[in-house]
């Protein structure tokens, strides 16, 4: 039992035996005092104190009650007063100390109407820590007391630009992937969703898209881009990204198939006719038809490689049949023109005289009809018929003799007209008489 206990006890017992008569006793008393039924109860740390500390002389009653009249510096007590770097306040110690652990103080900011400066100052307390980000010294205004961290930061509050705090130091800054950018954040970004409020702006970019868009930045041409510069804005429009107006071949500077290959952009169809890759050998790049038509001469093949009904319109239905390239017979430019040579050794001659091919060719084939097939390849295969003999005397002594048209059967040769039936001497000769050209045969 502490000793003011005993004290309580001792004066309350030499009251008593006084008002008796009887000598006071001054012995120690029993120390059954309780402290608690007094105005102020022993705890913690006040129940180790000397009884005379607090009640000086001996004076039980008018004992001070609250802390600072003991722990101010009050006069005959030299309890411990607030050091010289305490807080300024005005509440008693014991709103925000306790007897049993000093040191842990709860203090109530509820109470204090002046703003957290005045003793978050690194001396009374803690203040800023040296990576605050740049503020004003009105920490209530993102922080709460009752829970210091996460802090609501007010972005409206800030008299700053972004950077000045979003430096990678006092708060976080551009993470390394972002497009090459000046650092006024709030050029593009919305303060408080950090959203770009109806998306990005292109206008304020001075480079080039590829600055940015080039697979690092920003998403990049895809795979199966054309092969192009990395100058989208020559064709692209950056706030819709179509084409306005279609692409202009005029900027390509290699040929149709380097995007037209069926990869980066459709190629030729599979009925195209048999033709290298240069497109715009016959296509104009804008309309896609063939200005003037189709130029023959750029055609290296033969016209059935494309004339086969398949590529292009091959031959009608009643057309002489033949395996021959058209181009023996026709013109490009003036395909009703038949102008064929023929190159065959039996080939006659060059008739002339309005002479059909279906005169000869009576079969509608390559392969000519003779007549008197025994007789070919001379006139006589075809014009036996036509023979007359009355012209054609052998001679006429002692008789007249006739050619026959076997012994005529080239009308273009020679004959003779002999003096007598042994034929050993020519009376006469004959030559010319007839020409496969000539028109009066």
């Amino acid at each position: 039992m502490t000793r003011i206990r005993r004290l309580g006890l001792a004066i309350s017992m030499a009251s008593t035996l006084l008002l008796m008569g009887a000598p006071p006793i001054l012995a120690d008393p029993v120390s059954d005092f309780d402290h608690l039924s007094t105005a102020f109860p022993l705890t913690g740390s006040h129940e180790r104190v000397e009884c005379e500390a607090c009640h000086l002389r001996g004076v039980l009653k008018g004992t001070p009650l609250r802390c600072a009249e003991c722990h101010g510096g009050g006069v005959g007590r030299q309890s411990t007063g607030m050091p010289s770097n305490h807080i300024p306040v005005t509440a008693d110690c014991g709103d925000c100390h306790i007897t049993t652990a000093w040191s842990i103080a709860r203090f109530d900011h509820s109470g204090i109407s002046s703003n957290c400066i005045q003793c978050h100052n690194g001396s009374s307390a803690k203040g800023k820590s040296w990576f605050h980000l740049p503020s004003s010294d009105n920490c209530g205004s993102c922080h709460r007391t009752l829970s210091w961290t996460p802090a609501v930061f007010d972005h409206p509050i800030s008299t700053g630009n972004c950077l000045s705090c979003h430096n990678g130091v006092f708060a976080e800054g551009k993470p390394g992937g972002h497009i090459p950018s000046p650092g006024q954040c709030e050029t593009c970004h919305n303060v408080n969703t950090w959203a770009i409020p109806g998306g990005f702006d292109h206008s304020l970019v001075s480079t080039g898209c590829s600055g940015c868009h080039n697979g690092g930045f920003a998403l990049g041409k895809h795979v199966d881009h054309i092969p192009s510069s990395d100058t989208c804005e020559t064709c692209h429009d950056v706030n819709s990204w179509i084409i306005p107006g279609g692409f202009d071949h005029s900027l390509v500077t290699s040929g149709c198939s380097g995007c037209h290959n069926g990869g980066f952009a459709s190629g030729k169809h599979v009925d195209h006719i048999p033709s290298p890759d240069t497109c715009e050998t016959c296509h104009d790049v804008n309309s896609w038809t063939i200005p003037g038509g189709f130029d023959h001469s750029a055609t290296a093949s033969n016209c059935s490689s494309c004339h086969n009904d398949v590529f292009a319109q091959g031959m009608p239905s009643g057309h002489f049949v033949t395996s021959i390239d058209c181009s023996e017979c026709h013109g490009t430019q003036t395909w009703g023109t038949i102008r064929f040579v023929h190159r065959s050794p039996l080939y006659p001659g060059n008739h002339s005289g309005g002479v059909g091919c279906n005169d000869c060719h009576s079969g509608n084939t390559e392969q000519a009809t003779w007549t008197a097939a025994h007789l070919k390849p001379d006139c006589a295969g075809c014009h036996l018929g036509d023979f007359k003999q009355g012209p054609h005397k052998k001679t006429e002594k002692p008789r007249t003799i006739y050619y026959s048209a076997a012994d005529l059967r080239d009308c273009t040769s020679s004959c003779h007209f002999y003096t007598d039936d042994t034929f050993t001497r020519i009376e006469k000769n004959r030559s010319g008489e007839h020409r496969v050209n000539g028109g009066d045969w």
